[in-house]
């Protein structure tokens, strides 16, 4: 039992990976862009080099703009982005939002994307729901889409109403609320055809939890990104990080953890077949674990020490009823524990959870040693009750022996036998009346005597000779504590060597 105690304490500690700088969100940022360029294989148009300038290297560049002088008068004309938008003409639906922005079907709209966990909000174990902040960065590539910076007084980017633009039908298998999806009112478009969307998201996602260790369990959780319409050769779903990249963003901008501590994350690209074409599938999976310090503290220790306590109550004595009172107190107090754990799983889990066959263990060896508490008790009781029976019987005999002997000085000459009567008849009727009187005082006093004396020999005849029962009932307690003691022992050590060490 002790030793079970003692791997409580091992692993209720934890916590998640150090990370002491967080990488180059921009390098990887810009790097993600002419990775997406390489990956598409596909030739640019003398347009698209022309905005591009010299090289894929200077994609990302910004364009000089110290040529123009800070003072407002100073400034020429179409320096407002006003004037972008208006040469532009994003006005042409047909061109800017109602079609896919390729200049050929053939050609893929690869659409990268960033995310990271920013905080554990909520993770309702009843519901099996996960209740989280996440912030994503998702951009895609507008080939339509082009202006020279120096044209426009070095203006580089310019922001704009999302509904004047196309934009990837993105969702999310795993979240039941949908209306608080990508619900950014504006899209920020550079001179080179990127378009960027950035937006901060509560998700309510389902997560299929297993209890089945809680609570020492570690949950994975699982957002599934993909389009809703365009399959996989129309649009393709990338990430900008690596895992590894991924992790160390997230571990260091992360907030709050709530209950639980972030243990890795991961994202994999793949096609999945679904309505009869394949589809471009972003997954992030989240691994997370339980923190159990308060659990432990809160509900386990108090089980175990009801537990210490059962075996304690086996050094009161049975001859009062103070043992089964105490008995019973504690199994209540431990079907209080039940009710509480009733309250936080959920009802519908493929395995039972171990800590539910924890308390069900503690409950079941501490209801039999209640029951064999009774059933002392009550042979116990059948010894007493012999034990009276017998000592009634024997103290009705005594005086039954007694009474002949004083019963001849009590009778009258008239009620004598015959043989008697001639000696009486000598004597004189002053002389009789005598000795009658006398006969009775000693009659009184034997009885009291005799009353006396079968009251001591019944006593110490009980403190001398106890019960049958009575030595049967201490040796079975005995008996029974040492099985009792041996059993919880066993049932302790193989519950938390499970409940620690088991493998998922």
């Amino acid at each position: 039992m002790c030793a079970g105690f003692l791997f409580l304490l091992l692993l209720t500690g934890g916590s998640s990976s150090n990370h002491t700088q967080p990488p180059d969100a921009e390098g990887l940022y810009n790097q993600s862009h002419l990775e997406g360029e390489s990956s598409s294989n596909q030739t640019q148009s003398p347009d698209d080099q022309n905005s591009r300038g010299d090289g894929s290297s200077s994609n990302h560049t910004q364009p000089p703009d110290d040529q123009y002088d800070s003072e407002e008068g100073d400034l020429p004309d179409h320096c407002a982005d006003a004037d972008v938008i208006k040469h532009l003409n994003l006005s042409d639906k047909v061109k800017f939002y109602q079609a896919r922005p390729t200049k050929h079907n053939r050609r893929s709209t690869n659409v990268t994307l960033f995310i990271y966990l920013y905080s554990i909000l909520d993770v309702k174990e009843k519901e099996q729901e996960l209740v989280a902040y996440f912030w994503m960065v998702m951009w895609w590539r507008n080939k339509f889409i082009n202006w020279k910076p120096r044209d426009f007084c070095g203006t580089s980017e310019v922001t704009v109403p999302a509904e004047l633009l196309w934009k990837p039908d993105l969702t999310i298998e795993e979240v039941t609320n949908k209306d608080k999806l990508f619900n950014t009112q504006y899209l920020t478009i550079r001179y080179d055809g990127w378009i960027h969307q950035k937006s901060g998201m509560v998700l309510v996602s389902t997560c299929k939890m297993d209890f089945h260790r809680f609570p020492f369990d570690t949950q994975i959780c699982n957002l599934t990104f993909k389009s809703i319409q365009h399959p996989s050769r129309q649009m393709k779903l990338l990430s900008a990080l690596t895992n590894n990249d991924i992790l160390s963003f997230t571990g260091y901008y992360m907030k709050t953890e709530s209950e639980w501590l972030l243990m890795d994350v991961t994202v994999d690209t793949s096609e999945v077949y679904n309505f009869g074409f394949f589809l471009s599938v972003l997954d992030y999976t989240m691994t997370i674990k339980r923190r159990s310090v308060l659990y432990v503290a809160n509900f386990i220790v108090p089980v175990l020490f009801f537990l210490c306590l059962d075996l304690a109550s086996f050094l009161i004595s049975e001859s009062g009823g103070e043992k089964l009172s105490f008995k019973v107190t504690v199994l209540l107090a431990v079907t209080v524990m039940q009710l509480i754990l009733n309250d936080i799983l959920p009802p519908s889990s493929d395995r039972i959870p171990l800590i539910a066959v924890y308390c069900i263990g503690v409950f079941t060896l501490m209801m039999l040693s209640l029951l064999e508490t009774i059933l002392m008790m009550y042979l116990m009781e059948k010894d007493h009750v012999s034990q009276d029976q017998e000592a009634d019987k024997d103290q009705s005999l005594d005086m039954n022996k007694s009474i002949p002997c004083v019963r001849v000085f009590d009778q009258s000459p008239a009620g004598m036998p015959p043989e008697l009567l001639p000696q009486v008849k000598e004597g004189s009727s002053s002389q009789l009346t005598q000795e009658t009187q006398d006969s009775e005082n000693l009659s009184d006093e034997l009885r009291e005597v005799l009353k006396t004396v079968v009251l001591l020999l019944s006593s110490r005849k009980e403190e001398k000779e106890p019960g049958y029962w009575t030595t049967k009932t201490k040796t079975l307690n005995r008996i029974y504590f040492i099985v009792y003691f041996l059993a919880a022992s066993v049932f302790l050590v193989s519950v938390f060597s499970v409940w620690l060490h088991e493998d998922r």
